[in-house]
């Protein structure tokens, strides 16, 4: 039987190699957004997680809402990376700091 022990346990997992990607991996910027993404999923896994546990359906619109947020910033991410691609010809992190004002 799997508890809700397991699912917390599996989100801390999740949650901690995200952290493990946005930290070790400061060079390339989509691995950047594929970190935070498994971020807010690991998120999400835990406020299913609850929402099942307690019988509420909060945790589960919460989820909608974190992954309507989640698309957006992943369709507006790509679509910069794609510009400065085009301008740029690199999306090196450290080839874009001289944005920076």
């Amino acid at each position: 039987m799997i508890t809700l022990t397991h699912f917390l346990a599996l989100g801390a997992i999740l949650f901690s190699l995200s952290i493990a990607g946005i930290f070790l991996n400061r060079k390339n910027v989509i691995l950047l957004l594929m970190a935070i993404e498994l971020m807010l999923l690991a998120v999400n896994m835990n406020f299913i997680a609850f929402s099942h546990y307690l019988d509420d359906l909060a945790g589960q619109v919460f989820v909608f809402f974190i992954l309507t947020v989640a698309a957006a910033e992943a369709a507006i991410g790509l679509a910069i990376l794609v510009v400065l691609y085009r301008n740029r010809s690199t999306i090196n992190v450290q080839d874009l700091e001289e944005l920076k004002g």
